[in-house]
């Protein structure tokens, strides 16, 4: 009986010990590294690629993205979708999110967007007196309800008095990046777009452009805002906030034919 005991005690040594060892186990599994989630604006799409991977490595936070136009974004952010960090095309929208109570952060100017005529027609030579012409029949742009940057050539039409001569040639995109594939299947002759999407990698070389005058357009004026998460803390997307206003985040804008504040 008493060798039986024994064995009885040994056993529930065993098992204690096995259990007390679990912890000490699951305390060495690797954690998964902090991430946040970015609503884009389409115009910056190329650039936010170099900024994502020169934040990651300077912090460890991972970036993730859902990239379309600032006025979709900005639907999506009301309706609750889970974006940590909103990088707009204007300052319109990241205000209306501050206003909307929705904010961690107040918005802040990150960069100033330049607009350019593209086409992917060997026999065009883009200009604004170009889009008159009847071998122009379809013009592209982003939907200025929802792009700042339709907005832009919208407003560079007027002042060239070339809207009614145009009006009926235009085709919207939803974005930025809908206008680009426009103009880069042919589908419009010519098309507005951003400066750092033809100053891309993706799409350096390809067609001819010219940058409009930044005198014919009101400033694209990009903000970005923190959006404020339940149950979530918004200590890794301020630091992303931050980090736009780095000189080394202005570097990287720079490269893609952004504009930034001298002070920066």
């Amino acid at each position: 009986m008493k060798k039986t005991t024994n064995y009885l005690w040994a056993a529930c040594f065993l098992l204690v010990s096995a259990c007390g060892n679990a912890p000490a186990k699951s305390d060495k599994q690797e954690k998964a590294p902090p991430s946040i989630t970015i609503a884009v604006a389409a115009n910056m799409q190329f650039a936010m690629e170099a900024l994502m991977k020169a934040f990651t490595e300077k912090t460890g936070v991972r970036c993730e993205t859902t990239i379309s136009s600032s006025g979709k974004l900005t639907v999506q952010i009301k309706e609750g979708a889970p974006f940590d960090v909103f990088v707009s095309a204007d300052m319109n929208y990241p205000e209306e999110i501050f206003q909307s109570g929705l904010a961690a952060a107040p918005p802040k100017i990150y960069a100033y967007g330049k607009l350019v005529l593209w086409s992917m027609k060997e026999a065009l030579t883009p200009s604004l007196e170009m889009l008159g012409e009847s071998s122009i029949r379809h013009i592209a742009l982003a939907n200025p309800k929802l792009a700042p940057y339709g907005i832009a050539a919208v407003e560079t039409l007027k002042n060239h008095g070339l809207w009614e001569q145009v009006e009926k040639k235009l085709v919207f995109g939803e974005s930025i990046a809908q206008t680009n594939q426009f103009i880069i299947t042919g589908a419009a002759e010519a098309g507005f777009t951003a400066l750092s999407v033809v100053l891309s990698d993706q799409m350096k070389g390809k067609g001819k452009w010219i940058e409009i005058n930044q005198e014919d357009y009101p400033p694209i004026a990009q903000g970005v805002v923190v959006i404020k998460r339940k149950n979530a803390s918004p200590h890794n997307a301020l630091k992303f906030y931050d980090f736009l206003s780095s000189e080394e985040a202005s570097a990287i804008l720079v490269a893609f034919g952004y504009g930034v504040d001298k002070g920066k």
